[in-house]
């Protein structure tokens, strides 16, 4: 990990698990493929209240949750063994 990546990393962390999730995950990745396929599949053709509207409107959001979660468990793994690195020298 760079020098820089571990600052921002640790500017991160210090928001918090939650936020990094909302943000990074259900606002940033979530939200965008949620409008990108709505153009695509088209699942609100048959109106608000139908099956695929409301697949669409669970499994994008949900991805961007589990997406946040995964990166957040990847960074700050990294960022721990460039912290016990860091220690030891």
């Amino acid at each position: 990990m760079k020098d820089e990546q571990f600052k921002a990393w640790e500017q991160t962390r210090a928001k918090g698990k939650l936020n990094f999730i909302l943000f990074s995950g259900v606002l940033s990745y979530g939200l965008p493929m949620f409008i990108m396929m709505a153009f695509m599949n088209k699942p609100f053709a048959d109106g608000l209240t139908s099956k695929a509207a409301i697949i669409h409107c669970v499994v994008w959001p949900l991805a961007g949750l589990l997406f946040g979660v995964l990166m957040w468990h990847i960074t700050e793994s990294k960022y721990k063994k460039e912290l016990a690195k860091r220690v030891n020298t």
